[in-house]
Formats: C-alpha cells, sequence, structure tokens
C-alpha cells in the first residue's frame, strides 16, 4: 500500500479533546514532528479529522 508522511504544522493546544486524541493517536508529539504511515481508511479518516493542524506528502 502507501505511504504517507504526517507532519503536525500547528499546535493542538487550545483544541478539543478529540483532536488532541487524534494526533496523539497519530503518533505526533512536538510541533514539526513527522511520522510515516501507511495509507488505511481509518488513517486517511484520522488525516482528514485534523487536516488544519497537519501537512500530508506521499512517500
Amino acid at each position: 500500500m502507501a505511504q504517507v508522511k504526517v507532519t503536525l504544522t500547528k499546535s493542538f493546544i487550545k483544541r478539543n479533546l478529540r483532536q488532541r486524541a487524534t494526533v496523539q493517536a497519530l503518533g505526533l508529539k512536538k510541533l514539526n514532528h513527522s511520522v510515516v504511515k501507511e495509507v488505511t481508511p481509518q488513517i486517511q479518516g484520522m488525516i482528514n479529522a485534523v487536516a488544519h493542524l497537519v501537512t500530508v506528502e506521499n512517500v
């Protein structure tokens, strides 16, 4: 399957608990931290939920 690189570009401070939990579930810890994930429907949904906080690149 395809892989994507997800980078946290905006802070999740003062965001609701669901968005914070989603960012943490993606494995993002600090600003500008990146992780590489396999594209699955679950991961794609998580990325869509916090799209305003992250940038996504195809690997």
